[in-house]
């Protein structure tokens, strides 16, 4: 497990649109939540520890926002061929196991996260309504071990920010979790294969 930070791309960047298959079988791109006062795009997958340990905040928060107007997914893009317990067939289970409440994607070719910059898993990309980056940061600073309570109050903050109408938040801390597991050949010009210390 390499321990990777989010890339922090420039706030105010537009959200790329995608297509990618849910675990119910549909089709679901950003185009199809129009009328959303906020996307939440969240790069995750089965098997990480990080997104374990988040896990169950992560369906409380779909529980919580989408009735609010906000559209949230979460992308897999993890190579299935070697990592196989993120192969869409253990996203279905993993989907019921956790009761996610928002769609749950499978990115095959990967192309969605290079298109958002994603290096993690977790990695949270939050828009406004008009489709402008206003958060990239961390869900909170529990980690793994490290004794704190996942609360997901970073991300709640700025959840409350952009349906509020207000700025986004000064403060955002870059997301920590596994690297996505590129395919071989695949990595994007920003993967780093040493990862962060800590």
């Amino acid at each position: 497990m390499v321990k990777t930070a989010s890339t922090m791309k420039p706030l105010a960047t537009k959200a790329p649109d995608f297509s990618l298959v849910n675990v119910d079988g549909r089709t679901v791109g950003l185009s199809d939540f129009e009328d959303a006062k906020a996307y939440l795009v969240v790069f995750m997958c089965n098997h990480c520890p990080f997104v374990k340990h988040v896990a169950l905040e992560l369906a409380r928060i779909g529980l919580d926002y989408m009735p609010k107007g906000v559209a949230m997914v979460g992308i897999n893009s993890n190579d299935a061929a070697a990592h196989p317990e993120d192969s869409p067939e253990r996203m279905i289970h993993e989907a019921d196991e956790r009761a996610y409440p928002f769609p749950y994607l499978y990115d095959e070719t990967q192309e969605v996260a290079k298109s958002y910059g994603a290096a993690c898993t977790p990695d949270f990309f939050l828009f406004d309504k008009q489709g402008r980056l206003i958060y990239r940061g961390q869900l909170d600073s529990s980690r793994p071990g490290n004794g704190k309570p996942v609360t997901g109050e970073d991300l709640r903050a700025a959840l409350d920010a952009v349906l509020a109408g207000k700025p986004p938040l000064e403060s955002q801390i870059p997301s920590i979790g596994c690297n996505i597991k590129w395919r071989p050949a695949n990595e994007p010009a920003y993967f780093d294969p040493v990862g962060v210390k800590g």
